[in-house]
């Protein structure tokens, strides 16, 4: 497994996301998973969904939930990652996690999931992430089996018809559950 962070990562600040943050949240998924913008990095899921990703309902819904909490990752006061850490027993949810486009394949990711596994363990207890990642997405769910996620061939189907979660392109959607032991 792949332990490097990135040479700047001390400057990185992570912080509880509050409402006032929901707009730029909200810009931060969409740049990263879809349309055109999403291109710049690898985590596109341009070719499988159109329309959006989130909505500032939901990113808020995350934010006020008792249970969650929205990180927000900043280098030098600028928003540049995301993720949703859900406690959920004796697992912690991650989840609604991004990466500024521009910013992939330089190591931020890593120290992102990296410090939420941190958190969910030493502040909750946690003995175990759960993820789910679309499964015909197999760059994706390669990137976190390198971090230690376990594929568990647990599928759930994709809500085809709910456009809150993007327009469809293929008919194969599924998530698949990733679970890692911390």
């Amino acid at each position: 497994m792949d332990t490097a962070t990135p040479p700047d990562s001390a400057r990185l600040t992570f912080r509880d996301a509050t409402g006032d943050d929901v707009p730029a949240l909200v810009a931060l998924i969409e740049s990263a998973y879809r349309g055109d913008a999403s291109r710049a990095g690898w985590t596109t899921e341009a070719d499988l969904l159109q329309g959006q990703r989130t909505d500032g309902h939901a990113v808020r819904a995350v934010i006020d939930a008792p249970a969650s909490r929205l990180l927000a990752v900043e280098r030098d006061g600028g928003l540049v990652a995301c993720c949703q850490l859900e406690h959920r027993g004796e697992a912690a949810y991650f989840g609604m996690f991004a990466v500024r486009p521009g910013l992939q394949g330089g190591g931020l990711g890593k120290a992102v999931i990296a410090e939420a596994e941190r958190i969910a363990k030493d502040g909750w207890g946690i003995g175990e992430m759960h993820m789910t990642v679309i499964s015909v997405r197999e760059d994706l769910i390669a990137w976190y089996e390198r971090r230690g996620y376990r594929r568990t061939g647990q599928l759930t189907p994709f809500p085809y018809g709910d456009e809150r979660f993007g327009i469809p392109q293929r008919d194969d959607l599924a998530f698949e559950l990733l679970v890692k032991s911390v």
